[in-house]
């Protein structure tokens, strides 16, 4: 099935919705808040993808409104997760946020000792794998919290983590101000030129997965970064 790139990324938010909402449908309302996008926008995209197979509509009326209108809420179907599943691979396994956020910091643990070039490249690798927004966050904020680490001696340990305070960091103005130390990265000299430059050419996704992420998303994000920070502070 043949799907724009605009469809492809607005049925992952949708999926990644829903699952937030444990299984539960979603309504129009909800998609068009996430995405920043119309409610009208939002609802003519749902049924588009109704059209294609991809999503179901039900209509649900709440017992104190037996009187009144129903909602239209929406629920991807199984064909959508395994479309979802071939095109993207391995990057969209269904695995939960605890999982994946086990899997990183156990990757830091495990590969601090070793080569910070390696470690970092296997990172980037799964960044660039990635389709859900939370998880091209969180990877994107262990690599950037990598590499300054890496960096730290000619930054200078002190003023970094002064300016990293002054960012707000961790905290949700720490999120979005990491875009500008990544750019910022790449002015390091003794930076990997190659990595370094993979890692900036994610931040405009990471940017827009930021967008995309709620207010809890966010939350857990930060209490993320707080842990990658003191792995690597040990």
């Amino acid at each position: 099935m043949d799907l724009t790139r605009r469809q492809r990324e607005f049925l992952e938010a949708f999926l990644d919705l829903y699952r937030e909402a444990s299984g539960q449908p979603v309504h129009y309302a909800a998609v068009a808040k996430r995405l920043g996008i119309g409610r009208v926008t939002a609802y003519e995209m749902l049924r588009l993808l109704e059209e294609k197979g991809l999503v179901a509509s039900e209509y649900f009326l709440p017992a104190e409104r037996s009187a009144g209108r129903s909602s239209i809420l929406f629920r991807p179907t199984a064909r959508a997760h395994e479309l979802i599943s071939r095109l993207a691979g391995p990057s969209w396994d269904g695995a939960s946020w605890g999982e994946v956020k086990e899997r990183i910091l156990n990757a830091l643990r495990a590969g601090k000792a070793g080569g910070y070039e390696e470690l970092l490249g296997e990172i980037l690798s799964q960044l660039e794998a990635q389709r859900s927004p939370l998880f091209v966050a969180a990877h994107m904020i262990a690599a950037v919290i990598l590499s300054l680490h890496h960096l730290r001696g000619e930054i200078g340990a002190g003023k970094l983590t002064e300016s990293l305070r002054a960012l707000g960091f961790p905290e949700e103005v720490g999120l979005s101000a990491l875009g500008g130390l990544m750019v910022g990265l790449s002015l390091v000299e003794r930076a990997n030129r190659q990595l370094v430059s993979r890692l900036v050419g994610q931040l405009h996704r990471y940017q827009q997965s930021l967008a995309w992420l709620s207010a809890e998303n966010k939350r857990q994000l930060i209490d993320f970064a707080r842990e990658v920070w003191q792995i690597m502070q040990a």
